[in-house]
């Protein structure tokens, strides 16, 4: 699911002239070429006619399936595109306003694509949550993003150890859960074989990612959502929460990837 909001796609529908089942002066083949050249894709297989078998149809199945890095590039492509045509250029603040969603899409520096793939054998509902949360909160909610990488990191070290019988009882903190899932794992940096080759890196690498979990929790506790603060408290920008959903994303990734693996 990509970050596109409902709002934003109205824009889109207009824009590209969509309500015919058309996109812009696109043909079948022309259509089918566009996405083959900039997103390497069929757009005219199986997995994009699943409303049907029109070019607005097959456009509305790839922005709800895409990724929001693709997305943005190819909805970008096409707005330049509109720009270009005199029956759709007449509309520049139409025009600008989907150039700038596209480029939201494209700079969000979040592509928490693997994650979701990674995730998914878990089946979880709330994980898909917190992860849409979080893409859909970086830019108009930094604060709701941290706590939500914190939160994200306390499920999935919980999932894991639930998975592998080691659930904590009441209410641990994320240094608890950190800990007892590197432990289950075979994480800890004293567990690294002093005989093994570049051990020393191994710990290193391995006591940082220990303590992300850490950092965002007491950033959480500072600037994310689960506290109240002072009126006069100022939040922080996208590019703090992006730096947080980073860390998480590649912690949670990680672990997930490890259990599987054991």
């Amino acid at each position: 699911m990509s970050a596109l909001r409902p709002s934003e796609t109205v824009k889109f529908e207009a824009l590209f002239g969509m309500d015919g089942g058309y996109v812009l002066n696109f043909s079948d083949s022309s259509f089918g070429a566009f996405f083959a050249q900039i997103a390497d894709i069929d757009i005219h297989g199986d997995e994009y006619c699943q409303y049907g078998s029109s070019k607005a149809k097959k456009l509305r199945a790839f922005w709800s399936q895409a990724e929001d890095g693709m997305l943005g590039k190819v909805l970008e492509e096409m707005v330049e595109l509109a720009a270009a045509i005199p029956n759709y250029s007449k509309d520049k603040p139409l025009i600008e306003e989907c150039r700038l969603i596209a480029q939201r899409l494209q700079g969000n520096g979040v592509n928490l694509g693997h994650l979701k793939k990674t995730v998914e054998p878990f089946n979880s509902t709330y994980i898909t949550k917190q992860i849409h949360r979080m893409e859909q909160a970086v830019d108009n909610d930094p604060d709701l993003a941290i706590g939500t990488a914190k939160e994200l990191i306390e499920t999935c070290c919980k999932s894991i150890l639930e998975a592998r019988g080691k659930a904590i009882q009441g209410t641990p903190d994320i240094p608890t859960l950190t800990k007892a899932t590197f432990k289950e794992l075979d994480l800890v940096p004293e567990s690294v074989h002093e005989a093994s080759r570049g051990k020393d890196t191994v710990k290193r690498i391995l006591s940082n990612l220990s303590t992300i979990g850490n950092g965002l929790a007491e950033l959480r506790g500072l600037y994310g959502t689960g506290h109240g603060k002072e009126h006069q408290t100022s939040g922080l920008h996208p590019r703090h929460a992006k730096l947080a959903i980073g860390t998480s994303a590649t912690l949670v990734t990680f672990l997930f990837e490890t259990h599987k693996a054991k």
